[in-house]
């Protein structure tokens, strides 16, 4: 027999022996020609995939909150008025910057400002992290933050002039995150220096309490 009459036949015989083994290996009722492969840590189980999908897409329920210190960015989305885009952000944030101790924290990460923090007071928890014994002196404020944050620092720290601090400066502030920083230097820009420190309470994103709470630290020369 020729070369060429044997390699027909060979390679007949190898097509042969791999439909041999698609039969003898297939699912019943599967596709012809199906691939089975489950990926490595994948979730096998429909119903969980389903009830997993379906809790993520539903809204936050009137008492429930998320831990921005661990949760995913898709279970941040499900707070109102944040996207997918925005929680991404805010995860990439916490992974760079360290935990959050509370919605001052949260308005370092752009795209957040004083009015998201007011729609998302009381849907919010911040676990992994120390928060302090609320006193008379500043358990108005801290409510109005809707947390109790992170102690705001010694008081015999030297105060920070309000008409010619810097960005950063005025950062390191308790409850002063990068919007409401660049809202102080924009008033400046806009109306001139600050008479006194009350005189905070008009930029916007300040409320009493919160005036009351830096006015130990900021001077106003």
């Amino acid at each position: 027999m020729s070369k060429e009459p044997r390699a027909v036949l060979l390679l007949l015989g190898l097509a042969i022996a791999g439909h041999a083994s698609r039969l003898l290996l297939a699912r019943p009722g599967a596709a012809p020609g199906a691939v089975f492969a489950t990926p490595s840590g994948a979730e096998t189980d429909p119903g969980r995939q389903r009830g997993r999908a379906e809790r993520l897409a539903r809204p936050l329920s009137t008492h429930e909150t998320v831990d921005l210190n661990q949760a995913s960015a898709q279970e941040i989305a499900r707070l109102p008025r944040i996207g997918m885009s925005l929680a991404k952000r805010i995860v990439e944030d916490r992974t760079t910057h360290g935990l959050f101790h509370g919605p001052a924290d949260l308005d370092r990460v752009p795209g957040v400002g004083p009015g998201l923090l007011a729609v998302l007071q009381g849907k919010l928890s911040f676990g992994g992290v120390a928060t302090e014994v609320p006193t008379p002196s500043n358990d108005a404020n801290l409510r109005t933050l809707g947390t109790y944050g992170p102690d705001p620092g010694p008081r015999n720290r030297s105060p920070i002039d309000l008409n010619s601090a810097s960005e950063e400066q005025l950062r390191s502030l308790p409850g002063i995150g990068p919007a409401r920083a660049r809202a102080i230097l924009a008033y400046r820009r806009e109306k001139g220096s600050f008479a006194a420190v009350s005189d905070l309470a008009r930029v916007s994103g300040f409320g009493a309490s919160l005036v009351a709470r830096l006015s130990p630290l900021l001077i106003a020369r």
